[in-house]
């Protein structure tokens, strides 16, 4: 199953299992669109584990959506855990001093 944002610019995939991926770029305008997406999966067990090497590029509202996606996690009772973090990603969550958020187990 496969979720594309407005403009293609970015999407939520659903893979087999309790996996799923970001594709694209993480700004503003995608992460409105992703947002909802990523929810519904975490909520129904789809996305326990969020593949992210397929993100092109990515600016603070990108960041914004994983703390948000790990928060509905949190609510859901769920895990989540990210895989594939591109090194833009890692050095945002870095210098905002929330990288221990993200890479928990």
């Amino acid at each position: 199953m496969k979720k594309k944002s407005a403009g293609d610019s970015a999407s939520f995939e659903v893979l087999e299992g309790e996996r799923s991926r970001v594709v694209g770029l993480l700004d503003f305008a995608t992460v409105a669109h992703l947002l909802p997406l990523g929810s519904a999966a975490i909520d129904s067990g789809h996305a326990s584990v969020i593949d992210l090497g397929g993100v092109t590029a990515s600016d603070s509202s990108g960041l914004a959506l994983l703390i948000e996606w790990l928060s509905v996690a949190g609510e859901s009772k769920r895990t989540l855990r990210y895989e594939n973090m591109p090194a833009q990603l890692q050095q945002l969550a870095r210098l905002s001093e929330v990288e221990e958020l993200l890479v928990a187990a």
